[in-house]
């Protein structure tokens, strides 16, 4: 069982299964428990494991036996038998919290169990390096980026990220000719790639994936602006590309605050009359206003307990319009809607003008003209 990445998942199982040798057997077969049942109680009493340090955590059926936090487990999935931890000691939930069938844990981990995860984690090692020369030698456009074996050493999953589809079906041959066991090939997003690799951020802590995200939250660029973040994207965004998951930390307070405080360019009632709210500060709930009484001073920093909004908004001046033959001293000319005038509203000689300037002379009036 393994967490859900949010790109598409590439894989070639039936294909890899073709080049199963017939020796290799599923270990542990001694202590694999029947498969649940689809029918789930109302409340079901389960322990909550995780197959990675901060992956998501994934419910069983702890068949009568109480786990305590941070003790490894061996457990049944589809993938085969798999070593965990809990982290989450028996609790009862709710049926509807409960994907079924639920499957149990089969027992606690004794030493050579542990020994054997060190010596698969050895492997795992050792297997990255052979696929990144596989997929040289392929000359395939895809970056590994890490590989899992599954506890009976039945399964052997490799993760990569690539720019779009990749073809390969001759490197999972070649994969299966080597490690003699079945192959299964996942491309990942660049931001499961991070949560992987692990870094540290702009912060300069560990990136939040990495240390206690146990999943993606989506995350849009409203939420920036609703902080009155800076929208360069070099400044919000981590070192995937993506917008940081940190954006999202907040969100839901200041959208609590929001709602109590007022809005931009809303009129408002302070202690010392009405006037227009020019900035907020949602965090420390300071507001800023614009005094009607007092329009050519600065703004007034008021607490957000001490105003009374109305349902008035702040109407935009009139749009003022001077004549280049303005002279100094004058009152400008405000541009106010007229009504078109008619024809007949015209004086007479100027509906008459241009008739005047493109009738015809006459010879004698050119003759006059020219004396």
């Amino acid at each position: 069982m393994q967490e859900a990445y949010e790109n598409d998942i590439l894989e070639d199982s039936e294909l890899a299964e073709e080049f199963i040798p017939e020796t290799v057997a599923t270990a542990n077969e001694d202590y694999v428990p029947e498969e649940g049942s689809e029918f789930v109680p109302d409340e079901v009493e389960v322990v909550g494991v995780r197959f990675k340090k901060m992956g998501k955590m994934y419910f069983f059926d702890p068949n009568g036996v109480k786990y305590q936090p941070g003790t490894h487990v061996l457990v049944k999935t589809s993938r085969g038998v798999e070593y965990a931890t809990v982290s989450m000691a028996n609790t009862v939930v709710s049926g509807d919290k409960i994907v079924p069938p639920l499957r149990r844990v089969l027992r606690a981990a004794t030493k050579s169990d542990d020994e054997r995860h060190e010596a698969n984690l050895e492997s795992e090692r050792e297997a990255f390096r052979i696929f990144d020369k596989k997929i040289a030698d392929h000359k395939l456009e895809m970056k590994p980026v890490d590989v899992e074996y599954t506890f009976d050493n039945n399964r052997l999953t490799f993760y990569f990220t690539a720019d779009g589809r990749v073809d390969f079906r001759d490197l999972v041959k070649d994969l299966a000719s080597v490690f003699k066991t079945r192959i299964e090939l996942r491309q990942i997003g660049i931001r499961d790639e991070t949560k992987i690799i692990g870094g540290l951020g702009v912060c300069g802590r560990p990136f939040c994936c990495a240390s206690f995200l146990p999943e993606f939250s989506q995350v849009s660029i409203k939420m920036a602006k609703e902080q009155n973040l800076s929208l360069n994207s070099a400044k919000i965004s981590g070192v995937c590309g993506k917008l940081m998951c940190c954006l999202r930390f907040e969100h839901e307070s200041y959208e609590e605050e929001a709602k109590r405080s007022p809005k931009v360019d809303q009129i408002v009632r302070t202690p010392d009359g009405e006037g227009t709210v020019t900035e907020v500060n949602l965090i420390s709930g300071a507001i800023k206003v614009r005094l009607s009484a007092e329009p050519d001073k600065p703004p007034k920093t008021y607490k957000r307990e001490d105003l009374i909004r109305t349902t008035k908004s702040a109407e935009p001046p009139a749009q003022t319009v001077i004549r280049p033959s303005t002279l100094e001293g004058e009152q400008p000319e405000v541009k106010q809607d007229e009504p078109a005038q008619t024809p007949k509203d015209q004086p007479k000689k100027q509906r008459h003008a241009h008739r005047q300037r493109h009738r015809p002379r006459k010879n004698g009036q050119e003759n006059k003209d020219n004396k």
